[in-house]
């Protein structure tokens, strides 16, 4: 016989958060159960309990039993079934956030290794702390905590960081590919080449170097050219003053990001803002 209990959280817990829980479940899958393919639109971390099941993701396919778990990142696709003899039993929880992204980098959870394996107890209760935490005065709060503590679980339990392994084991465009992620999740930080070289283990020269080859542009300049695309983006709305989307991109100073954002996009945020205007109430 099935079970399966899904809880979602309504606009109380959907406030923009650094580590946003969305929803949580548990299912006791019939044999042959399955989902997808198909597209998420958040990050969701299945636990397995008991059972096996398959997990195929991009044209690779993850035989998984008791103790493993698998990432669904979004707006990528999957498909999961259950094992036709002895099928799963697993929870999940979905989230989003500022610091999602880059919490489950830490993990080394990405599309290209989406597995882990842990027999933690945190795992094994996450779905049942949760639904007590529900009922529970500040339990806000503690669901809080309680997926902070499901994410420093998945970094406890990954593999050595990129900057513990021989650079020369891992493929050039695998080191570019993180550090894109790690400035996509934290662009509107003040961060540095510095930083993002850190972040993957490489000498930021060498990094610098990699960008140069794939892109065209130094890895400065291609921190640089990204945030001041998000900012052609963020000046679309009118709430926000151009001190806003300064500091939203990582510039504390409103002069210093007019001058670099000309120097990209070729005019002021304010004439940006204004041409933008202009071409969506034409005259």
């Amino acid at each position: 016989m099935s079970r399966i209990d899904i809880v979602h959280f309504n606009e109380t817990f959907q406030n923009q958060m650094d580590l946003n829980l969305l929803f949580f479940g548990m299912e006791e899958c019939l044999s042959g159960h399955a989902w997808g393919p198909g597209l998420r639109d958040c990050y969701i971390i299945h636990y397995v309990h008991e059972g096996s099941g398959r997990f195929r993701i991009d044209d690779r396919t993850y035989e998984l039993t008791r103790g493993h778990g698998f990432l669904i990142p979004p707006e990528t696709l999957v498909y999961y079934e259950a094992d036709a003899q002895c099928p799963w039993t697993y929870s999940w929880i979905g989230f989003r956030g500022l610091h999602a992204k880059s919490l489950l980098q830490r993990a080394n959870l990405f599309p290209a290794s989406p597995v882990f394996y842990s027999n933690s107890p945190v795992f094994e209760a996450f779905y049942d702390d949760l639904a007590r935490a529900r009922s529970e005065r500040g339990g806000d709060v503690l669901i809080q905590s309680i997926l902070y503590r499901v994410m420093a679980e998945l970094i406890a339990c990954s593999p050595p960081d990129l900057a513990t392994e021989k650079k020369t084991s891992y493929p050039k465009e695998v080191y570019v590919r993180k550090a894109i992620e790690w400035i996509e999740s934290s662009y509107s930080q003040k961060i540095s080449v510095m930083d993002i070289a850190r972040s993957v283990g490489l000498d930021r020269t060498y990094l610098s170097g990699l960008f140069k080859a794939q892109f065209g542009v130094s890895l400065q300049t291609f921190l640089l050219e990204y945030r001041m695309n998000r900012a052609v983006e963020l000046l679309r709305n009118p709430d926000l003053s151009v001190s806003d989307v300064s500091r939203s991109v990582g510039y504390t100073d409103p002069f210093l990001f007019s001058k670099m954002f000309k120097k990209v996009i070729g005019q002021s945020p304010r004439a940006s803002r204004k041409r933008k205007e202009n071409q969506a109430y034409p005259k």
